[in-house]
């Protein structure tokens, strides 16, 4: 439904909620430029996101995949959050019992102010040592290739989520229990099929939460959701939020 429709009754959800889960995807970021990385957006050298975000291209040639997210930090190095990244983080100082989950790695809720996340995908600011397994942030722009541990001097990956790598089990373990407890699940940008992000909806809806997606497209969630708002994340998103 178009935002006026329903955005008097997710205001009225939002303002009485005691616990509330935001789930993000591509689209909240998509409004600060960001881009996708996948399909058209993701080609580079003529190589594919999906053949370079792997454990085994980077373990064939680090050099190049870490080439592939120099370019891809210099491009979000220079994007800003939106005015939905600065809800999100508003809705967090409003309610004590919240917690955000973003599929995004860009780092743009915690430069918006949020606190209370889980980055299931990981953050491209960070870096994870392949020897100690340290993790650091590191917003080296460009960033040194090939990258070394300082405590241990073995080369450093980006701390992201590859494909056929399974998400961290604490951050499984701290958005379940956060879905299972909340009262409303804002889910804004994400078209809702990736697992495991794709069946949170899902969760929060059999556990007894109002459940609320903000997206410019149906999605596999509209049939699912109470309340569907048809629009871009930073036109919708603060219109929820009581200043």
């Amino acid at each position: 439904m178009a935002p006026g429709s329903g955005l008097g009754l997710v205001r009225e959800k939002l303002a009485a909620a005691q616990g509330v889960v935001v789930l993000t995807g591509a689209g909240i970021s998509a409004d600060s430029g960001v881009p996708t990385f996948r399909g058209t957006d993701g080609l580079w050298r003529n190589f594919r996101a999906e053949d370079l975000a792997t454990p085994g291209a980077f373990a064939q040639d680090p050099r190049l995949v870490w080439e592939w997210y120099n370019w891809r930090r210099e491009l979000i190095a220079t994007k800003r959050p939106n005015a939905a990244h600065e809800a999100v983080a508003e809705m967090e100082r409003q309610h004590p019992q919240f917690w955000l989950i973003t599929q995004n790695v860009d780092g743009l809720h915690r430069a918006a102010g949020s606190r209370k996340l889980s980055e299931i995908h990981g953050n491209i600011w960070m870096v994870r040592c392949t020897g100690c397994r340290r993790v650091v942030e590191n917003r080296d722009v460009p960033i040194q290739i090939l990258p070394k541990c300082t405590a241990c001097h073995s080369l450093l990956r980006p701390h992201i989520v590859w494909f056929g790598e399974s998400l961290a089990e604490e951050d499984l373990r701290r958005s379940d229990a956060a879905l299972r407890s909340c009262d409303l699940c804002l889910i804004i940008g994400t078209s809702g099929v990736v697992y495991p992000a794709a069946g949170f909806a899902s969760i929060a809806k059999e556990a007894g939460a109002f459940v609320v997606e903000i997206n410019l497209d149906v999605t596999p969630h509209t049939s699912l959701v109470d309340v569907s708002l048809q629009g871009r994340a930073k036109d919708v998103v603060p219109l929820l939020v009581c200043a």
